[in-house]
């Protein structure tokens, strides 16, 4: 994958002095043994490091100032393993800007039941330490993540897990830069944002290139990478006849890979992590990026239709979250709806661009009229979404603030569909269609979205809390009296949102 971040994440113990240095030199060594237990683990994606126990204010202040400037480090795992007075932590709280999940584990799985004495009490506490600790994170109105349970439970490493990829996203999005060609599609409104706040919240930069810029690295291809590239095509996929080396329309998959290769070296030269186009902002192109487009997302590129940079940027965060997991993640748009009694399910597709990381089969490479735009044919893979669970998120700017919806949803096997040459999966939302789509209306979530197969509903929770973000969640426990009643109550927390903190 393109720019993969692997960020360490550091492992910090808190204890004091009251207990002496034999039963500290204990801590530290149990502390090291929890530590490195989780860095054997395979679930867990990034590598956990042991630091130090902390044991005054200097201490704890001068590693989160380490921390900080140490741009390996992804975020903190922090343990009491015996009572660390909260108070001694304000400091270097105050001035963490890592994220950090607090675990809630002891050494030990099992209480020796028929030996337990005071001095193992003392040693063993926890269960004391943590709650001292997460007071001081509530009051500080910290976000951070708690995990419970034994630090070798295969579900606790499931959820550190979850954690650490979001680490992973959120740290991929800090000086990320994600490029437009051309402006967004006209008298669109969702599209739109404050590209301003996004990069002083969310850290990433968002900048426009005109599409003659574009249209220059394009026009260099040389023809000899052309030609490689359309024998691996070839190789890899179903290539329509025509399309094939000495088809009548061969030319077009030659152009379709000249694009490839000109909007990748320009991403690569810039340094990009992600892009959008719109057809109606096309000038000196031949055909609106297809195929092209779709394998640039294979390679882990964030994308966005029209324009919409808010999701080009989310779609690269959940391929992040999902690198090396089974199934992929897309770009997708909810098109339109079967409305039968039986059954009420949506079409996903859009016009070219759906990523065939989530292709249920070898794709189909083949040229179809684009029905709008005024351009050349394009060459686009098509194919269908396996049926499974999986799930729409959509990042939407309120004015005031961002807000991350999410909507889970079971994918079903698509219906026959020989005239519609797209890719395209189909689902059924998840609690119920009139439900869902009533409370993705209410929420304003995007008809653009970042849909996956692998990212999962805790791992988009955790990169919100990371990031500040707004979350609504739609799942099968939605009724849209509670979430309409959450969305005003949202108003307000937000609203007064910056003064909590005193």
């Amino acid at each position: 994958m393109k720019l993969l971040p692997s960020p360490e994440i550091w492992f910090v113990c808190g204890s004091q002095h009251l207990y002496g240095p034999g039963p500290l030199k204990q801590v530290a060594a149990n502390a090291q043994a929890v530590a490195a237990g989780l860095a054997k683990s395979k679930n867990l994606p990034l590598k956990v490091i042991y630091k130090r126990l902390l044991t005054t204010s200097d201490e704890i202040t001068n590693l989160m100032i380490e921390a900080n400037a140490d741009a390996n480090c992804g975020g903190l795992i922090l343990w009491m393993h015996t009572f660390s007075p909260s108070k001694m932590w304000i400091r270097g709280l105050n001035i963490l800007k890592k994220p950090f999940l607090h675990l809630h584990t002891q050494f030990n799985r099992d209480l020796p039941w028929g030996t337990i004495d005071m001095d193992f009490m003392n040693l063993n506490q926890a269960a004391h330490g943590d709650r001292e600790a997460g007071f001081i994170h509530t009051r500080m109105r910290l976000g951070r993540k708690v995990v419970v349970g034994h630090w070798a439970d295969p579900e606790v490493h499931e959820r550190i897990a979850a954690w650490m990829r979001a680490v992973r996203a959120w740290t991929d999005w800090q000086g990320a830069k994600f490029v437009r060609f051309g402006d967004n599609m006209r008298q669109v409104a969702v599209t739109e944002g404050d590209k301003v706040s996004a990069e002083m919240k969310l850290g990433f930069a968002v900048n426009t290139h005109g599409v003659g810029d574009l249209v220059a690295v394009v026009d260099a291809v040389k023809d000899q990478d052309i030609s490689a590239l359309c024998t691996e095509y070839e190789k890899v996929y179903r290539v329509a006849p025509a399309l094939k080396k000495g088809g009548k329309r061969h030319d077009e998959l030659r152009y379709s890979a000249r694009l490839e290769l000109g909007m990748g070296q320009f991403l690569e030269a810039g340094g990009y992590k992600g892009f959008t186009d719109t057809f109606e902002d096309l000038h000196g192109l031949r055909q609106l990026p297809g195929m092209a487009t779709q394998r640039l997302m294979d390679a882990g590129y964030g994308f966005g239709g029209e324009g919409d940079w808010k999701t080009s940027a989310l779609v690269r965060a959940m391929k992040v979250m999902n690198a090396g997991l089974p199934g992929g993640t897309s770009f997708m748009e909810d098109y339109t709806y079967h409305l039968s009694p039986k059954g009420h399910q949506v079409l996903g597709a859009h016009m070219l661009e759906i990523c065939p990381s989530i292709a249920g089969a070898k794709p189909s490479v083949e040229i179809h009229p684009l029905g709008i735009g005024g351009k050349e044919d394009p060459v686009r893979m098509v194919f269908d979404a396996p049926a499974g669970n999986a799930l729409n998120a959509s990042l939407v700017d309120l004015g005031n603030r961002f807000r991350l919806i999410v909507n889970e949803v079971k994918a079903v096997k698509p219906p026959k569909l020989p005239k519609l040459p797209v890719a395209r999966a189909v689902w059924e939302c998840k609690p119920g269609f009139k439900t869902a789509c009533a409370a993705w209306i209410y929420a304003g979530g995007a008809h653009h979205t970042g849909y996956s197969y692998s990212v999962t509903t805790e791992m988009l929770e955790d990169f919100a809390t990371i990031a500040g973000l707004e979350t609504v969640v739609i799942n099968a426990e939605t009724t849209l009296s509670a979430l309409k009643q959450d969305l005003r109550n949202n108003e307000v927390y937000y609203h007064l949102n910056q003064g909590f903190r005193a």
